[in-house]
């Protein structure tokens, strides 16, 4: 198969019709849509560290979430002069390597395949509840098992192998009706009160976030935690949160591309901790 099958079969698949090339950054970031494909790599981000270990591996088509080139859209007109840039493309240039992002079609298909790949990974695809009515296409709703903030904390720590979560409220208060707000998700869709919005009209104790904004929803909740109520906030972090929905992706392209090996390398957190 080459690139280009791939990439049609993938999107055919998402039940979406391809968007327009300026409506999308779903493109092909290096290599030619005409190659062939010898073994795939899924990743969240096409890191120097992910290339290098689909290099080993002997993969030539990357199929990454978030930007290889640093901004939201992937230019590279503001690179010219940049050896970070020239470097980076050289590696890729040099062993053949192509990227394709898959970022709008994985959300905005018949099932958002974060969010798949995200309940496969946690367990929670049967404790699902609707979301109101006004957002009811803004993150995901769950009522799960009782637990303690602090209980949850520890569970994605161990399963999503972290080694530190930012959390605002009481370790010890109850959880049940939680919202999962994945990657740049938890800062609204243009529409920065509407995680708010989400937690009190549908009842929510947690928000398990992506990325934040400590003067927007992480105050709101703070400040409702301080008043008594029983609000909080489990931070997870944009890598984390989203990842499981290219984990998963190789299992969901069996159908797509059923002789070429797809494996999911692991771009792992974006920092460190002292």
């Amino acid at each position: 198969m080459t690139v280009k099958e791939v990439v049609d079969g993938i999107i055919k698949k998402t039940g979406l019709e391809p968007l327009p090339h300026n409506k999308t950054c779903d493109h092909l970031m290096s290599g030619s849509y005409d190659m062939e494909v010898t073994k795939i790599v899924t990743t969240f981000m096409a890191t120097v560290e992910v290339i290098k270990e689909a290099i080993e591996i002997g993969a030539n088509l990357i199929i990454t979430h978030e930007p290889t080139w640093f901004t939201g859209i992937d230019k590279t007109d503001w690179l010219e002069n940049d050896p970070v840039y020239h470097k980076k493309k050289q590696l890729i240039d040099q062993n053949n390597i192509a990227i394709w992002r898959f970022h709008d079609h994985i959300h905005m298909g018949d099932e958002d395949g974060i969010y798949r790949g995200f309940d496969k990974e946690i367990g929670w695809e049967n404790f699902r509840i609707t979301n109101p009515e006004s957002l009811k296409y803004f993150g995901v709703c769950y009522q799960i098992p009782e637990t303690t903030l602090e209980e949850l904390c520890n569970f994605f720590k161990d399963r999503l192998d972290m080694k530190i979560i930012q959390i605002v409220g009481n370790p010890n208060m109850k959880v049940e009706r939680v919202s999962v707000l994945v990657g740049g998700g938890s800062l609204g869709f243009g529409r920065e009160e509407m995680p708010m919005e989400l937690m009190n009209e549908n009842n929510l104790d947690l928000l398990i976030c992506g990325e934040i904004t400590e003067w927007t929803t992480s105050a709101y909740v703070r400040d409702a935690a301080a008043l008594g109520l029983n609000k909080g906030m489990l931070v997870l972090g944009h890598a984390k949160s989203e990842e499981p929905g290219m984990k998963h992706l190789p299992s969901w392209m069996q159908d797509v591309t059923p002789d070429i090996e797809t494996i999911f390398i692991d771009s792992k957190e974006p920092f460190e901790y002292l």
